[in-house]
């Protein structure tokens, strides 16, 4: 016989492949991951029940006054003040959407399609400022509006991005303006 004639002959065919133990593997990784979910999800709820005494949010007053600043962007959540890893998820403050913020005299009207809005009286903000990162969210530094508010007994940071980000600078000047006058005139 010829080398050639005894390569081909040599040759085996290829092992077929075991199908109940591929399926059966990939049945097991799926379920994994529905399970991983599932924990996450119940962390989630968990956490919410944890924040259950946080009170329900205010909504806006019928008649707010002239708007201030407006500004349309995204809704990026809401931590415990400080703490910006301690994610809020009571009253849906967890949850990101799109957002509409109105400033009026009356306060900070935060409008999510979506989801619940909420409302800032004046009287409860303590503090705006430019920041990089909030619950999970981390960008450029001042990339991120955050305002403190106070809310029963605690304060919250509620971070938000514009659409246009060079609007960031007069929404924190403005809100600041807000408090220190709401403080001046709380002291008299």
């Amino acid at each position: 016989m010829t080398p050639v004639l005894l390569l081909a002959a040599e040759k085996e065919s290829a092992e077929v492949t075991d199908w109940a133990a591929r399926i059966g593997w990939v049945v097991g990784l799926a379920l994994f991951v529905a399970l991983v979910y599932w924990l996450m999800r119940e962390g989630w709820k968990w956490r919410g029940t944890l924040q259950g005494d946080l009170p329900e949010l205010p909504g806006a007053p019928d008649d707010p006054g002239p708007v201030k600043l407006s500004m349309s962007g995204r809704y990026h959540g809401s931590t415990t003040a400080g703490q910006w890893l301690d994610r809020i998820v009571a009253h849906g403050l967890g949850t990101r959407s799109r957002a509409e913020l109105t400033l009026t005299d009356a306060g900070l009207d935060v409008v999510r399609p979506g989801a619940h809005d909420f409302f800032v009286p004046v009287a409860a903000l303590r503090e705006a400022r430019l920041d990089k990162g909030i619950a999970g969210k981390v960008l450029t530094e001042g990339g991120l509006l955050v305002v403190t508010w106070e809310h029963g007994d605690r304060l919250i940071d509620s971070g938000f991005r514009s659409d246009h980000a060079a609007e960031h600078n007069e929404w924190v000047e403005t809100l600041n303006d807000m408090i220190n006058k709401t403080e001046t005139e709380g002291a008299r």
